[in-house]
């Protein structure tokens, strides 16, 4: 540990640079610590340059050609419409180079040294760091392990980076497919899956438990199930893909229940696993659960006191604004000895598809699973004038409450879900009561009057429905 002017600098190793790790970095950096990130991709992690932003870049495309081609509903004429595929991902592609570069600048503003290469723990103190150079030593007091996650992608599937293909290449392809299958009715599949469609491309969605979006709320589920139908969206669910077959025409997948679906690619998204491979971690003797996850505590500390673990390898949600908050945690902890905890109480989940689907704290029928009684408050945005002046009238905001009336849960589907969810979000965690949540004068014309007259609506108190 060096000192400067007598006090002593903490010296950081991070290794990972996506969401959780860069931003762990900074706020070391801002602690005071001398900060070394390691990263053997590109800074930004799966979630800017393979995920959430990629993602969204395409949906803003398909929400724009949606836009034209109902514009005669807003008295606007439009001709000639035409999708420029290319251009979509050319455009995919400068919104992530553009937020990358904006990444290594704070990086850069902030002092932290950047090393590129693939690390390896040699000890609670050290990482070896193989770069295009050679290999590079990296001492450091502490160390923040982010490594984030890859899909899961089981033999039977055949990948082959080509025909079947996973969320990376996707994002890559310089044509719609014609036809393609989708293992997986989650986040991933719904939201490409409803992309594609709109590109022109016949989507089949295989789901293999008993609703897309299993972990969301039943109803919510269902209507955007009949949105996917209305776009011409094939989805089956309650049957697993039991055999794959890769031809020189495209792919054909065998359903457990007989019946079977041919497409010209296969993209799997059943999942993610915690990306440790080869990293060393038990040199440093730091210890995994039985699926591969760093164990960590509250504080985001391991079983060795120096090294700190967030993010997809660890037992918490997959989501990186939950690995951003447990980096500025860890780098709270591990540079200025506090105490900090990461509440999980209120964590939001958003789906961006058209309607957008976001959800909080716990489901209605997760609730009545667990046994816990609880008073429900629902309003649709159909009987909102705002969302009849936009055309998005689709979508219901629900509100769950426990029998004291405070709320524990919440589900939106519709236009702006994932930004109403905010004031949701904070209402679970602070554990607000519902008739608190309704009282609050809400801005009119807004969809945020949506989630008041859903508070009222748990006492049967909404004046619009």
């Amino acid at each position: 540990m060096r000192t400067f002017f007598g006090e002593k600098i903490m010296n950081i190793t991070v290794i990972g640079a996506g969401p959780g790790g860069y931003e762990a970095a900074i706020a070391a950096a801002k602690y005071g610590a001398d900060v070394t990130l390691v990263e053997k991709d590109e800074v930004g992690g799966t979630c800017l340059n393979r995920g959430c932003i990629p993602t969204k870049a395409f949906l803003g495309a398909s929400d724009a050609l949606d836009a034209v081609e109902h514009a005669k509903d807003f008295g606007i004429s439009v001709e000639n419409v035409s999708v420029d595929y290319p251009a979509i991902v050319a455009r995919k592609n400068k919104i992530k180079d553009g937020l990358v570069k904006g990444i290594k600048f704070l990086l850069d503003q902030n002092g932290i040294r950047l090393v590129k290469g693939t690390a390896f723990i040699e000890s609670p103190q050290l990482v070896t760091v193989q770069t295009e150079e050679g290999p590079v030593n990296v001492e450091s007091d502490k160390m923040i392990i982010a490594t984030g996650s890859v899909p899961v992608v089981p033999k039977m599937f055949k990948y082959d980076g080509t025909k079947v293909i996973t969320s990376d290449e996707i994002l890559d392809l310089q044509e719609a497919p014609k036809s393609i299958i989708i293992v997986g009715g989650g986040v991933i599949g719904c939201e490409i899956g409803q992309f594609l469609a709109k590109m022109g491309s016949k989507v089949t969605i295989v789901e293999a438990l008993k609703q897309i979006l299993p972990n969301e709320d039943a109803d919510v589920s269902k209507q955007l199930l009949r949105q996917l139908k209305r776009e011409k969206i094939k989805v089956i669910t309650g049957t697993a893909v039991s055999e794959v077959t890769v031809t020189d025409d495209g792919v054909k997948a065998d359903l457990a229940n007989g019946k079977s679906v041919e497409a010209d690619l296969m993209l799997v998204s059943i999942g993610r696993r915690a990306y440790l491979d080869r990293l060393g971690y038990e040199k440093a003797g730091v210890e995994t659960d039985d699926k591969g996850r760093i164990n960590v505590d509250e504080t985001m500390v391991t079983n060795v006191p120096n090294i700190y673990a967030i993010g997809d390898i660890v037992a918490t949600p997959q989501l990186a604004h939950v690995a951003s908050k447990e980096g500025v945690t860890a780098a709270q902890n591990a540079v200025k000895g506090m105490d900090k905890k990461v509440s999980y109480k209120a964590v939001p989940a958003c789906v961006f598809t058209d309607p957008e689907v976001a959800a909080v704290g716990i489901r209605e029928d997760q609730a009545a699973a667990a046994g816990i009684e609880t008073k429900t408050g629902t309003f649709e945005f159909r009987g909102l004038g705002k969302a009849q002046a936009m055309g998005k009238i689709q979508g219901t905001v629900k509100i769950i409450t426990d029998p004291d009336n405070v709320i524990i849960g919440a589900s939106v589907i519709g236009p702006h879900a994932s930004d109403l969810l905010a004031e949701l979000t904070m209402a679970v965690e602070l554990g607000l009561t519902a008739e608190q949540l309704g009282d609050v004068i809400h801005p009119h014309p807004s969809l945020s009057e949506a989630v008041m007259e859903a508070a009222h609506d748990v006492h049967g108190m909404s004046i619009h429905k």
